[in-house]
C-alpha cells in the first residue's frame, strides 16, 4: 500500500521500466485481500495449471493492481492485450484469476469497478463505484482513490441513524483497524478527510449535536452524497460486498 502511495513518478508504468521491474507486495488491505481471494477464485483456463506459489501469485496481483490504479488516475482505457504485454508478459496463462482477484480487490477496498466496454477487443474502463465523483483529481499524481471507502462510511452513518453519533463512527473504524492520527492509514489524516475534506465537499457534514453537555457531534448524510447516490444504493452495495466477503475472506466470517 506504501508504493502505491507513491509521488507519480514512482508509480511508473511497468511497460515503460527498462529491464525488469520488481513491484514489492501491497501491504494493509489490499495485501491481505489478495491473498485470501486468491485462494477462493479458480482459475478459468480450461487446461489444469500448475498451482504457483502465494508469495508469486500476489506478485502478479501487486503489479497489475499498481497498473490499474494508474490508469484509474490518468483516466485511461486499457485492454486484456495491455495488460498482458506490460504487466503479465510472462504469465499469461495465469491472467484470469489474477485479473478477476484484482477487480475484486479494486471493488471492494477502492471503491473502483472495472467494466468492459468492447468486449470483442476486451477493452476495459475504470470508474468509481454508484457513480461518486469524489476522486475526480486523482489525475494530479496525489493520493488513492477514496470512493470505496466513503460509501464504508456513508453505510455506517446510515446504520447508527443519520445522524450518527461521531464517537460511534470513530469506534466502528478502530474495530477495523482504522485509527483517527495514524499515519499508516493510505487515505490521509481520517478526522481531516471526514470532518474538512468531505464537508467542504458535500459528502457529510458534521456538526454539533444541539443543547450537548459537554459539546459532541455527529455526522450526517450530505448534500452532495444525496445527488450522487442513495441511501438504498448504498445499502444494495453494501450487502452485495458482505455476501462476497464471507465466501471470499472465510477468516473473517467468524
Amino acid at each position: 500500500m506504501s508504493e502505491l502511495s507513491k509521488p507519480e513518478e514512482d508509480l511508473q508504468d511497468p511497460g515503460e521500466a527498462q529491464g525488469p521491474i520488481e513491484v514489492p507486495l501491497l501491504e494493509a488491505e489490499v495485501g491481505e485481500s489478495a491473498s485470501h481471494l486468491a485462494s477462493y477464485y479458480p482459475a478459468s483456463s480450461s487446461a489444469p495449471m500448475e498451482a504457483l506459489p502465494q508469495e508469486i501469485l500476489d506478485r502478479m496481483i501487486g503489479k497489475l493492481m499498481k497498473f490499474l490504479l494508474l490508469k484509474y488516475r490518468a483516466k485511461e482505457l486499457t485492454s486484456q492485450a495491455e495488460m498482458l504485454n506490460k504487466v503479465l508478459r510472462d504469465n499469461q496463462e495465469h491472467f484470469p484469476v489474477v485479473f478477476r482477484e484484482v477487480s475484486v480487490c479494486l471493488q471492494l477496498v477502492f471503491g473502483v469497478d472495472v467494466k468492459e466496454v468492447d468486449p470483442a477487443e476486451h477493452i476495459y474502463i475504470l470508474v468509481p463505484i454508484l457513480g461518486l465523483t469524489c476522486d475526480e483529481m486523482l489525475s494530479d499524481g496525489v493520493g488513492l482513490p477514496k470512493a470505496g471507502f466513503l460509501v464504508l462510511v456513508l453505510s455506517m452513518i446510515m446504520r447508527f441513524g443519520d445522524p450518527a453519533p461521531e464517537e460511534a463512527v470513530w469506534g466502528a473504524l478502530r474495530r477495523m483497524g482504522v485509527y483517527v492520527g495514524s499515519e499508516q492509514c493510505v487515505f490521509g489524516e481520517l478526522r481531516e478527510l471526514l470532518t474538512q475534506v468531505w464537508v467542504r465537499e458535500g459528502y457529510l457534514r458534521y456538526q454539533q449535536v444541539p443543547d450537548s453537555h459537554p459539546v459532541c457531534y455527529e455526522f450526517l448524510w450530505g448534500p452532495r452524497a444525496y445527488v450522487e447516490t442513495s441511501k438504498w444504493q448504498v445499502m444494495a452495495f453494501m450487502r452485495r460486498v458482505n455476501q462476497r466477503a464471507l465466501r471470499t475472506f472465510p477468516f473473517l466470517s467468524a
